[in-house]
């Protein structure tokens, strides 16, 4: 008798039992709840319910229980190589340790070998979430890293693609590859409710982790909400389950002959229904296109603007009632009140289930209002990624009007990055990473993410700084949602700050994906040098010897001191680094758009230090060209009321929080 069938038992019973010692997040943040609550009798019911569903063959089990604000969301997702009976079994026992280890907590979550179980007060599905994280690396490392690195590089983007490919029962795959010293063994897995393009994102932002984490390690087992990636040096996997081409329910027949004709009979049904389902869809498009009016090319953004008033019909499963946010911020009150804006207040919330809020109140008077809050919800609601800001909901009542977005602990960047000591608290490893957080954010928005969207007011007050000091980009109030295809916009309206604005943006209304890498150089100056780029540099005790940030940054790179402008803050640690980023910001101020690279151009010149850089012109707004834009723009930025047209009116972007 072969031993193999007996082994491979005792391993599933190990795995199954083996819960102490398992990677657990608790989030405090989202609440607590008391023994035999509603909450907690939701839970308790939704997670008994999992071993019912003896249907489900392929292991993920998304299922919600109860009413707001007492309703819960849970997903069980098992790896793909275990089998139905013993991933419940695995289920159940994840949910006694997860309980034990977080008695209160209304979000919770557990990593096992094989499993993730998380549940929550809020909805969980069809998101992609990489927080809370954690990782188990091994401590022994490799004999040839450049040579494990490229096998793992060409297992692990094997992988990525087969199991984004995978349908909404499983997104998971499992491989091994050999680089003629090691073999290594990797699997990845996403929740399968998400798309192709969230497992992706989810699994490349666990990929760019690799470098700094674990580099060499013959193991690593690296795990996400949203998704999870592990590869090691033996094979820690047994083969995948096999799942049906097509989803089918059980037959209840045990006859043969009566099972045949009952699926012939189905099949038949089917058809005909997809037949007629064909034809009312055609007749109703034809309907639609002869009452449709016609646009022009050129009158897209206007059937947007147009649209955007239906389109918040989409989200209104976000909204929440006027008064409970009332309550939570205290009735407004002013020691709620966190940040000020061209369109109105800012206040710090919190919910009746413990959860943090900001809550962006409106202007009543902001004729601009309405737009840029109808704007703001239908882009945002529709966006999740790390370095966003994550809008939780809005409220409509009367003429109020209220964004409620996840409260964000630390602050805004420029509340670190221009403060005379505070600065000091954002060493150099930090600055590199928030300028990669950026970049991926405003990659995400221009090619990653169903919509391509322009930001057009990135500045140092609309990057918001979490717990982890990483960036969320904000205030999206003033972003541009383009058709496929679509490259570049024109407008009469003006909106947005100058000294961030690309020239092609101020002077001539014309915006682009390149019009926000513009602000991103801007951006990646001010966080390297520490100051202002609308402030005047002071050249010495003449205070007629006047620069500012762009130009004094482009003489100093073209005179070979380039280090003058590094903040003095990182007493000159990392130069060659902090020089390659100066580098790049001077190739995102190029005054030609086609000179100027892209956001997936620059995420990569950020991560390789292989790649080499072409040589930067002279940025646009350079101080002591014939234009003298650059002064001219930033005395606007400084006093909004002086201005030579009413276009040009500076209008603030909807928040510039104050400390939070």
């Amino acid at each position: 008798m072969s031993m193999l069938p007996f082994l491979c038992c005792v391993f599933v019973i190990i795995i199954s039992q083996a819960k102490a010692g398992d990677p657990v997040s608790c989030d405090n943040n989202r609440g607590n709840y008391t023994a035999s609550s509603t909450y907690d009798n939701n839970l308790k019911t939704l997670l008994t319910t999992f071993s019912s569903h003896t249907e489900i063959n392929y292991g993920f089990y998304n299922f919600s229980y109860g009413q707001d604000p007492d309703k819960v969301y849970a997903i069980g997702l098992c790896r793909g190589d275990i089998e139905p009976n013993n991933c419940l079994t695995n289920i159940n026992n994840s949910f006694t340790y997860l309980k034990q280890q977080c008695p209160n907590q209304k979000e919770a979550i557990v990593w096992s070998g094989n499993l993730t179980l998380w549940y929550s007060n809020r909805t969980i599905f069809r998101i992609v979430e990489t927080s809370p994280a954690d990782d188990l690396i091994s401590t022994s490392t490799v004999t040839d890293v450049d040579k494990y690195n490229d096998a793992l590089n060409k297992l692990l983007t094997d992988l990525k693609d087969n199991a984004a490919s995978g349908d909404s029962r499983s997104k998971y795959d499992a491989n091994h590859v050999s680089d003629n010293l090691e073999t290594i063994y990797g699997t990845v897995q996403c929740v399968p409710a998400l798309t192709s393009q969230q497992c992706i994102d989810c699994l490349d932002e666990i990929i760019l982790e690799i470098p700094t984490c674990c580099n060499g390690k013959r193991g690593t087992h690296l795990l996400k909400p949203s998704c999870r990636l592990r590869y090691e040096t033996y094979a820690f996997y047994n083969p995948t389950i096999e799942l049906d081409s097509v989803a089918t329910p059980p037959s209840q027949s045990t006859n043969n002959t009566s099972s045949g004709h009952n699926k012939t009979r189905t099949v038949v049904v089917i058809a005909v229904l997809l037949v007629i389902v064909a034809l009312v869809a055609i007749l109703i498009w034809f309907c639609l296109r002869e009452r449709k009016p016609k646009h022009s090319f050129e009158a897209n953004n206007e059937e947007y603007e147009e649209e955007e008033e239906s389109e918040i019909m989409v989200v209104e499963s976000l909204q929440f009632s006027f008064d409970t946010i009332r309550v939570a911020t205290n009735h407004f009150s002013n020691s709620n009140k966190i940040g000020h804006g061209g369109f109105g207040d800012v206040y710090q919330g919190k919910l009746l289930d413990g959860q943090m809020i900001a809550v962006k109140r409106l202007s009543i008077d902001s004729a601009q209002g309405d737009k840029e809050f109808k704007n703001e919800v239908t882009l945002v609601a529709k966006l999740q990624h790390r370095n966003l800001v994550r809008l939780l909901g809005f409220s409509l009542e009367g003429r109020e009007r209220l964004l409620i977005y996840e409260f964000v602990l630390n602050k805004s960047l420029d509340y670190f990055i221009f403060h005379p000591t505070k600065k000091a608290l954002l060493n150099w490893g930090k600055r590199c990473e928030i300028i990669r957080g950026i970049a991926r954010g405003l990659l995400y928005l221009h090619e990653d993410s169903r919509l391509r969207i322009i930001h057009r007011d990135l500045k140092a007050s609309n990057v918001l700084l979490d717990n982890e000091m990483n960036p969320k980009i904000a205030d999206f109030g003033m972003a541009k949602l383009f058709v496929i295809d679509q490259t570049q916009g024109n407008t009469n309206r003006i909106v947005g700050t100058y000294g961030y604005m690309a020239p092609e943006y101020a002077m001539h209304g014309q915006f682009s994906v390149k019009s926000d890498v513009f602000s991103f150089g801007i951006l990646v100056l001010e966080i390297i040098s520490g100051h202002k780029n609308s402030t005047a540099i002071y050249l010495g005790d003449n205070r007629d010897d006047v620069d500012y940030l762009l130009s004094y940054a482009w003489r100093s790179w073209k005179e070979g001191r380039a280090t003058n402008i590094i903040d003095p803050s990182l007493n000159n640690i990392s130069q060659n680094e902090i020089m390659r980023y100066l580098h790049i910001g001077l190739l995102c101020l190029q005054e030609d758009v086609e000179d100027r690279p892209t956001m997936a151009s620059v995420a990569l010149m950020l991560n390789s230090h292989s790649l080499t850089l072409s040589i930067p012109s002279k940025p646009a707004y350079f101080y002591g060209s014939e234009t003298r834009s650059l002064q001219n723009m930033q005395t606007r930025d400084e006093n909004p009321n002086i201005a030579t047209s009413r276009e040009s009116i500076n209008e603030a972007s909807i928040t510039d929080p104050y400390p939070r």
